[in-house]
């Protein structure tokens, strides 16, 4: 019963947010942000743990995402702080230069299909990574000991509206490249 209320919040808060043109975009990522920000389980279960600490000091993590039909130029970026002892989305968007440091940030991706399917609920993270249906870099025991809140996060991503399909993979502008750290 709470996975459904939970469900059906993400759902609301997504299909209330302004459409983005193509999933995944800069505009699907400002989306993404908002609704990040209106889900208690995300700003409220991630915030005053070893997860939102976990940034080396910099005071904040980034998520990057993209779609494997449209390749990895793709990406799109949140980045979450923690503001007034709540883990907050503070920027949703193209990539911004900051420098990816895998260790404390995540980089992921999916088909088209199983974005949907993750934002369906049809499995979760953990069956998504072990059957390479999510593929991620990033700090996996990390990502596990917040198995919940992760996976509502990926429900949240694949559900919030854009047209998928190779065909209509977002054009991305020049933008500072962003080095993941080895």
């Amino acid at each position: 019963m709470l996975k459904q209320i939970l469900f059906g919040t993400t759902i609301l808060i997504a299909n209330s947010a302004a459409s983005a043109e193509n999933f995944m975009d800069a505009k699907w990522a400002e989306t993404a942000c908002d609704a990040w920000n209106k889900n208690t389980t995300l700003t409220g279960e991630l915030s005053g743990n070893a997860w939102i600490a976990n940034n080396k000091g910099r005071g904040y993590k980034i998520i990057q995402m993209y779609r494997t039909e449209c390749g990895e130029k793709t990406k799109v970026q949140l980045n979450i702080a923690d503001k007034d002892g709540k883990a907050m989305c503070v920027y949703g968007g193209l990539p911004d230069g900051k420098k990816i440091d895998t260790s404390i940030d995540y980089i992921m991706h999916a088909k088209d299909q199983r974005w949907t399917e993750l934002g369906n609920t049809e499995y979760g993270p953990m069956k998504a990574m072990m059957f390479g249906r999510l593929k991620f870099k990033g700090p996996k025991a990390e990502a596990m000991s917040v198995m919940g809140p992760f996976g509502v996060f990926l429900e949240l991503a694949g559900s919030i509206p854009g047209e998928k399909g190779k065909e209509n993979c977002p054009v991305m502008p020049e933008t500072p490249a962003t080095q993941e750290k080895p």
